[in-house]
């Protein structure tokens, strides 16, 4: 009864909006934050309000600062798409217990299996505790099963039974069951990335890029002339993501991939930064 699943955790984001959004009300997100917070807040009428990042993180004071009467959602990645920046358990637990009750805080933890052991936190158990928590979930991540779109939602069972109004298709559900019992598959994963992600960095920096340190399974860095470089890469068949649109006109952001795809990265951004 505590738990929803959607298509994808993106369905998820949308479909809290929807519960607890509409016209003359507000959300509250950092800047960088993921897209489908603004893009849910505005599809509902209601107003987005903006907090400056902190080191390209949330910064959580100031977004409990930016709370109003109006506000019924706070959005919060952890770690964040697209910086990979993360917010220790201890300071998001602190942030919970300091939000009103009547203000719902919705955690999207698409990227929560990647954390090292030491930074990860038990967010489940806080559920009892605070129940305008609401955790979101994917299988498209460290799972592997994009292409299904699924994912799933924890919250107290009173919210539950508001999202639980949609569904998912039940072939992806079973995949989903199947993933669940697949830890193997999900350690593998989980190593390659941690590998990828230090193979990255470390030739990163030798280029002398400025990355920001990251918990998830991307790169963030930091390039002049961001969208040349992005062209430039895209025409030697390799695809990053310019970030623009998260008010990063300088920075790109690469998907950790095996060695190999890693490495065809690295020669081609070598050949795109010499243009």
């Amino acid at each position: 009864e505590c738990i929803v699943v959607g298509n994808g955790s993106n369905d998820l984001l949308e479909m809290a909006a929807g519960v607890f959004l509409s016209p003359g009300r507000a959300a509250v997100y950092s800047q960088h934050a993921f897209a489908v917070y603004p893009l849910a807040t505005q599809a509902r009428g209601a107003k987005g309000i903006v907090v400056p990042a902190q080191n390209y993180g949330h910064d959580l004071p100031a977004m409990l600062a930016a709370i109003t009467p109006e506000t019924r959602v706070v959005f919060i990645a952890n770690p964040n798409n697209p910086t990979g920046t993360f917010v220790p358990g201890a300071e998001l637990e602190d942030f919970l217990a300091r939000v009103p009750r009547d203000v719902a805080v919705v955690v999207d933890e698409a990227y929560s299996e990647y954390l090292p052991p030491n930074l990860r936190y038990d967010s489940v158990a806080w559920l009892k505790k605070y129940p305008n928590l609401v955790l979101t979930r994917t299988f498209s991540k460290v799972y592997g099963l994009a292409g299904l779109r699924v994912g799933f939602g924890l919250m107290h069972p009173h919210v539950a039974e508001l999202l639980n109004r949609v569904r998912v298709n039940s072939l992806a559900l079973a995949a989903a069951l199947a993933a669940l019992e697949d830890r193997k598959f999900v350690a593998k994963s989980y190593k390659m990335n941690r590998a990828g992600l230090a193979q990255l960095e470390r030739a990163l920096r030798t280029l002398g890029l400025e990355t920001i340190p990251s918990c998830a399974n991307f790169v963030t860095f930091r390039v002049s002339r961001a969208r040349t470089v992005y062209e430039r890469l895209l025409r030697r068949g390799v695809i990053v993501r310019p970030l623009a649109g998260y008010e990063m006109p300088d920075h790109l952001r690469v998907t950790v991939g095996t060695p190999k795809e890693n490495e065809k990265f690295l020669k081609a951004l070598t050949a795109a930064l010499d243009d």
